[in-house]
């Protein structure tokens, strides 16, 4: 069957949006177990181990396993993305216990009958300060307006001008260079997601249409929105300047009347 498509951008049928749904209700359930953990001396590898076989015991795949980049020394090793305080978003999960007080941002995503679900959730370790906790309710929030804003007809710049004014005036900056993605039977598709608008980004602006299915994912700093490489192993993506981070994602549908979550558990 020939799929419908607007340029490169894949529609997705009800079928496949139902299918993308199951995959994203198990991520949901993923991120919900690993949350019920997450406590000062627990690791990142240990909540790895648990994703690993909620995944496999679901018949499906983790999608990050295995990732190879142009940049990267090998390919990605677990199953979800464990970022920690300063590291934005590709932590790779290891055995530094958390300590009461930092955050963890969980990226979790999943291929389940052909078809994928991606959503991320950043989580505090214990009682968050009051400064982590706003950082966290910010992003929260942008991936809120940005569900709330989605409809046909309305260009993703619209959106996305929102969330950056949101993010900013709550005092945190959001990441550049990272953004969402289209997604459906492969974990990247078209189109590219900026969480932010500039004047320069206009190539990279679309018009919201039924079918499209998007993994939209706020990624904001307490600091500056530079970010670079942790290490020569060019995963783990830090903070220039080493202030904390917080990173939200749901995967979303766009529909006649506007936008359908697949990755709340429904």
């Amino acid at each position: 069957m020939k799929l419908a498509s607007v340029g490169r951008i894949i529609l997705k049928s009800p079928r496949e949006i139902e299918l993308m749904r199951a995959a994203g209700r198990l991520v949901n359930r993923v991120l919900c177990e690993l949350e019920g953990r997450i406590r000062p001396g627990v690791t990142t590898a240990e909540l790895d181990e648990v994703a690993t076989e909620l995944i496999r015991s679901a018949g499906a795949t983790a999608l990050f396993q295995g990732v190879q980049t142009p940049q990267a020394r090998f390919p990605f090793p677990s199953s979800i993305c464990a970022s920690v305080n300063e590291v934005v978003v590709h932590g790779i999960p290891d055995a530094r216990p958390l300590s009461e007080g930092d955050v963890v941002s969980i990226d979790c995503g999943v291929r389940l009958q052909g078809y994928c679900g991606d959503a991320a959730r950043t989580f505090s370790v214990g009682r968050a300060a009051p400064a982590a906790q706003e950082l966290l309710d910010a992003a929260r929030a942008a991936l809120e307006l940005a569900v709330e804003e989605i409809r046909p007809g309305k260009r993703w710049s619209q959106v996305a001008r929102r969330m950056q004014r949101l993010v900013e005036g709550r005092g945190f900056s959001v990441v550049r260079e990272f953004v969402g993605h289209g997604i459906g039977r492969e974990m990247h598709e078209e189109p590219k997601i900026p969480n932010y608008w500039s004047r320069g980004a206009g190539n990279a602006d679309f018009e919201l249409v039924p079918g499209m299915t998007l993994a939209v994912e706020p990624m904001i700093t307490a600091g500056q929105p530079e970010v670079e490489f942790a290490d020569a192993t060019h995963w783990p993506v830090v903070t220039r300047d080493r202030s904390w981070a917080a990173h939200f994602e749901d995967t979303v549908a766009v529909t006649e009347s506007g936008a359908d979550v697949l990755s709340d558990g429904r």
